[in-house]
């Protein structure tokens, strides 16, 4: 099959780079004896041509030298992303075939430098199939360099995995005691969305210094916003000194601003404490119950910000699944049992009114296993509640205020005194973009 090609000038000729300029240049390119050569031996995959030909291969001809390649006692691990370029469907499978068995594949049916070659390719088709295939790769007790095709393989898929598995294998990897591998793991959850609230976890865990150092590199480029912590303060807008000093550390911890605004206060702080021309400002609610400032108070307060800024506005407290079940901790933790229902704990909470409202109470029974008893902050009603509450109870308040105030002996302090209640709102805080 020689005599159909073109004489090609042997490597190392001065002809040779005008030669295949000249091929690449061509309007039309029939690949088939081109891949013939090849295959029958007569022709060296040398790299300089492979380059010219792969632009003019279809996704079956890249195929058909992948296979021809997977074949060679000796494959050149540069081949596979010189050659297939394209993402299809077919690929992707040829792929995942090859790759699938996993590292207890690895041997003679795989060699080491096939694996490596072709964990990145596999990630560049950007299958759903391909996650658990390069998770098993990634997470295996096997030689560095392949764990690093696999990230590398996970890196160039990295919108289409699942995202909660993605971080959580992508966490763990930054734990790595390899900092080749715990390095680029931290680079990776830099680049997603929202990438704060995957960093500043890692801020507690134990890591390599030089890991150490990049993760503060990266949470340096994603500056943290202002934070208003809209809460519902005491009488004259007085703040409770948990969430004083909650805001205080959170500052601290963010590197930014944060500030509370009392629903009871006569006027919010002044924008030039909290804001810098052309921030956005993370607006979050911390109110525990969709009552009247939630639904009324809450959009003018909006309003009245982003005057200042474009804000970022976070649902109230009460709503997010990530409190709710350390609400069912927190209850679990009081020593009631499914097995006496006589002991079903209670949430205290203030009362309310409408449909939305019932939705709700409805929901936190059902993912807190308690029930939930309107209570009145009137001085009647509470020293009457103060004889008669048996079973344990739970103040659904955030700071001190009446109700702590006058039952602390029965429902004990309010939530955010709570330490597991407080360093999980801490924490999500901190995590805030």
């Amino acid at each position: 099959m020689r005599s159909a090609l073109p004489q090609l000038p042997s490597s190392g000729s001065p002809e040779r780079w005008g030669w295949l300029q000249q091929l690449r240049s061509q309007p039309e390119l029939d690949p088939e004896p081109w891949l013939l050569a090849l295959e029958n031996g007569s022709l060296s995959a040398d790299q300089d041509l492979l380059a010219v030909l792969a632009e003019r291969l279809d996704p079956p001809a890249q195929r058909r030298l992948l296979r021809w390649w997977r074949q060679q006692p000796d494959p050149d691990p540069g081949l596979p992303s010189q050659v297939l370029r394209h993402r299809d469907g077919a690929s992707a499978a040829w792929l995942l075939e090859q790759l699938a068995p996993g590292p207890a594949a690895l041997g003679l049916a795989l060699p080491q430098a096939v694996a490596a070659a072709l964990l990145p390719l596999l990630g560049h088709q950007r299958q759903a199939p391909a996650w658990p295939v390069l998770l098993r790769w990634l997470q295996a007790p096997i030689a560095t360099p392949l764990r690093l095709a696999a990230l590398e393989g996970v890196a160039r898929g990295l919108s289409v995995w699942p995202r909660p598995q993605l971080v959580a294998a992508l966490t763990a990897l930054a734990g790595d005691l390899d900092p080749q591998l715990a390095a680029p793991a931290v680079d990776l959850l830099a680049r997603l969305p929202g990438a704060r609230r995957a960093l500043v976890p890692l801020q507690r865990c134990r890591l390599d210094p030089r890991v150490v150092e990049r993760l503060g590199r990266r949470l340096a480029a994603t500056p943290a916003q202002p934070l208003l912590l809209v809460v519902h303060g005491r009488a004259g807008g007085q703040l409770p000194a948990e969430l004083v000093a909650l805001a205080a550390e959170l500052e601290c911890g963010r590197g930014a601003p944060v500030r509370l605004q009392a629903l009871s206060a006569a006027a919010p702080p002044a924008a030039s404490e909290l804001l810098q021309p052309g921030q956005v400002l993370g607006l979050v609610p911390l109110l525990l119950l969709p009552g009247g400032h939630v639904r009324h108070d809450l959009p003018a307060i909006v309003r009245h910000w982003s005057a200042f800024a474009r804000v970022q506005h976070w649902p109230f407290l009460g709503a997010w699944p990530q409190w709710q079940g350390a609400l069912a901790k927190e209850l679990a933790g009081l020593g009631w049992q499914d097995s006496q229902p006589a002991a079903r704990p209670l949430l205290l909470h203030h009362p309310l009114e409408g449909p939305l409202a019932a939705r709700y109470l409805t929901t936190l029974e059902r993912r807190t296993g308690a029930h939930c008893v309107a209570t009145p902050y009137s001085a009647d009603h509470l020293a009457e509640l103060k004889l008669t509450l048996a079973a344990p109870a739970l103040p659904l308040a955030l700071a001190a205020n009446r109700l702590t105030d006058q039952l602390a002996e029965q429902v004990g302090p309010p939530l955010l005194q709570r330490s597991a209640l407080r360093q999980l709102l801490l924490a999500e805080l901190e995590a805030l973009p």
